[in-house]
């Protein structure tokens, strides 16, 4: 047996209504836009290169360091300032001088090799620091002196947990304690927004 199906009617062709000026005009102009921001990204992609310094290390406190002539704000931590104190068993400790000696016992004189691109509002190269395959960064937050500061959540909770460092006590934290002391804007932590921040705003900076 066979079936049959009624035929559908064919559709007829509509040709699209040609864009107005005004249409057309806007459709440039944006064009126009995104060509000449693609050109200027392409211009000034080199502010945001990654930059890379080794060498031997001044320690001058729990986060930073010097590298020949440039300094260094290791990115992502924030450890006690040289000055700071904290405080253990209701007795007030020198906590900075603390996390500039883990610093140094860390390196143990081996050479440094620091990879960034930011910079804070010292012009401190915001740095990714490694001294004999061990990472400076991740590693003071592990010791318990330094503070996550935008990445190493994880790090300084396990400190935190085991009583590292700084954790045995009580203490500021390092930001409150410059901000009360310095009374100016306190530096931003160096997280994902901030860095994506700093791209734009280096991409777009005019000198």
């Amino acid at each position: 047996m066979s079936r049959s199906w009624p035929r559908r009617p064919r559709q007829r062709y509509v040709p699209p209504r040609p864009r107005s000026l005004w249409r057309r005009l806007v459709d440039y102009a944006l064009t126009v836009l995104v060509l000449g921001l693609l050109i200027l990204l392409a211009a000034r992609l080199d502010r945001i290169e990654t930059r890379k310094t080794e060498g031997a290390a001044v320690v001058n406190d729990g986060d930073t360091i010097t590298l020949g002539s440039e300094r260094i704000r290791m990115r992502g931590i924030d450890a006690p300032e040289y000055s700071q104190f904290c405080r253990k068993d209701g007795a007030d400790y020198p906590c900075g001088k603390l996390a500039r000696q883990s610093l140094v016992r860390l390196i143990s004189d081996k050479s440094v090799s620091c990879t960034g691109w930011q910079h804070d509002r010292y012009r401190r190269l915001l740095g990714d620091c490694n001294a004999g395959g061990k990472d400076l960064n991740r590693a003071q937050v592990e010791a318990g002196w330094a503070v996550a500061y935008g990445d190493f959540e994880t790090e300084e909770a396990a400190a935190r947990s085991g009583k590292a460092g700084i954790w045995a006590g009580t203490f500021d934290e390092p930001h409150d304690w410059r901000e009360s002391r310095d009374h100016e804007v306190v530096e931003r932590k160096h997280g994902r927004l901030a860095s994506i921040g700093d791209a734009l705003r280096e991409i777009f900076r005019f000198r």
